[in-house]
């Protein structure tokens, strides 16, 4: 005998929910199959950590010294007995450098460095003029010629170490940062040494945000905190999980300059990591207005008013794809934040999109069969679902999404491997006892299926009227 299976509703997807229906039992079904949240809301947060990531980079800082220093500070680093006077070639070409006349310094040091190919204060100049003047790759050679005429110039070091950093070289740089904070740095002063400290605690701060704190207090100890300092610790302790230490420091900053945006980002991403959706909304509409079109800004306040149910969000992340319709991580976003919205048939055009460059990713193919759910497309729902499954067989969602699909479909033998692996990673619930009755019910097993009808009505707590009332049904005939 066929089960009595009751009219079903046209689903509908609810915010912060994997997949729900309008009829209650379908809302809780979906929702608690994909025991992992697969929600919008959660892939928002992705997506905002991946635009943030970008924001977060630090400004290429200033040439590792000032107009003056080559003049004076190299002349520092040298040890006392070594200090002799310069010649007045060299006088000349550092008058050039301190008057920031570059091109008239280049022309002195190159006619110098002719007859002196190894002297390591005129190298180091060179170097300084060539960074000055962009000419990165000219600075990086000198920097390191002067390096090799002598070991211990501090100044050489930390100058090639943040050129380095600059260009995003930071497996080059941080051996020659680590070696400059092992050198005497002279009338250089304690301001460079901190920089050193500071550049290493950046390079470090994804892969080792332990170690980069402790550089950073290092770069504490030689020089006062700067507000980069303090957005740094910030960016550490909230990577160490000290998120109330990264508000606190975010907020600091923010109360000397309340328009930094690096700031204003970080303490708006842990606010909606708190669920704390309003007091994010708070702080970043006014930062928009200011940074009108900002993508970060953008998302994260987009993120804030989907978490709120406010439809502003759809128009928000509209415009920010139209100014970036290329952007992947917004255009996921928008598909995200649509479907949030109800609008199934829009976003799902914009995951066909997505696909097309990334045919084989689960996430985006778990969000189109989602899609596809709620269209009531079932059979293409579940070549999807099935997909994933051949892509990735530990997908827990996936096994979801083809057992709900499988049912929909008329295959309970599927339904039941489905729901057999999907038990592997994740739990049981009143729902997917309802799936193994019913599929066991459709092929007339009938032992099995009075066990899973009385583990549904065990676990659904009234929750579940209308197919409590089935369930007691069946088992009525079942048990006969």
């Amino acid at each position: 005998m066929e089960p009595h299976t009751g009219a079903i509703a046209t689903p509908v997807k609810l915010r912060g929910e994997s997949i729900v229906f309008r009829r209650v039992f379908l809302l809780l079904l979906l929702a608690a199959l994909f025991g992992a949240p697969l929600a919008r809301a959660q892939s928002l947060r992705r997506s905002f950590a991946v635009l943030a990531a970008a924001i977060a980079q630090t400004s290429p800082p200033a040439p590792a010294a000032s107009p003056a220093a080559p003049q004076q500070a190299a002349k520092a680093a040298q040890p006392a007995e070594a200090q002799q006077p310069i010649s007045a070639q060299m006088a000349a070409a550092e008058s050039a450098i301190a008057a920031s006349d570059w091109k008239s310094a280049e022309t002195k040091l190159n006619d110098w460095l002719a007859s002196h190919p190894a002297d390591p204060r005129a190298l180091f100049d060179a170097g300084y003029v060539a960074d000055a003047q962009n000419h990165l790759d000219d600075a990086a050679g000198f920097y390191r010629r002067a390096i090799a005429a002598d070991p211990n110039s501090f100044l050489a070091h930390i100058s090639l170490g943040l050129l380095l950093a600059r260009e995003g070289k930071f497996k080059e740089a941080r051996p020659i940062l680590a070696a400059a904070t092992k050198l005497n740095p002279g009338d250089a002063g304690p301001a460079l040494m901190a920089r050193a400290w500071s550049a290493l605690a950046r390079i470090d701060s994804t892969s080792d945000p332990t170690l980069a704190s402790s550089e950073l207090l290092k770069a504490l100890q030689f020089a006062p905190t700067t507000v980069d300092d303090t957005l740094l610790a910030a960016s550490l302790a909230e990577r160490t999980g000290q998120i109330d230490g990264a508000a606190t420091a975010y907020r600091s900053v923010l109360a000397q300059d309340p328009n930094s945006k690096r700031a204003i980002i970080g303490l708006a991403h842990i606010l909606i990591q708190k669920k704390q959706y309003s007091q994010a909304e708070a702080l970043l509409r006014p930062a928009l207005q200011k940074n009108p079109g900002d993508p970060t800004l953008t998302a994260q306040l987009a993120t804030a008013l989907a978490a709120e149910n406010k439809p502003e969000a759809v128009p928000l992340l509209q415009q920010l794809h139209a100014a970036h319709p290329t952007d992947i991580v917004i255009t996921r976003m928008l598909a995200d934040v649509m479907a949030d919205a109800g609008e199934y048939a829009a976003s799902d055009q914009l995951y066909v999109q997505l696909l097309a460059a990334a045919p084989d990713d689960p996430d985006l193919l778990i969000a189109h069969g989602q899609n596809l759910v709620q269209e009531l497309k079932f059979g293409q729902a579940y070549a999807v679902f099935n997909q994933v499954t051949q892509i990735d067989p530990t997908n827990g969602d996936g096994w979801s999404g083809l057992a709900f699909t499988a049912s929909k479909t008329g295959r309970p033998a599927v339904t039941i491997h489905a729901l057999t692996m999907r038990s592997q990673y994740l739990p049981e619930n009143a729902s997917t006892y309802f799936l193994w009755a019913t599929a066991y019910d459709t092929l007339r097993m009938n032992a099995q299926a009075i066990v899973y009808y009385r583990h549904f009505l065990a676990a659904a707590g009234g929750h579940f009227p209308d197919q409590e009332w089935q369930a007691r049904q069946r088992l009525q005939l079942l048990e006969k």
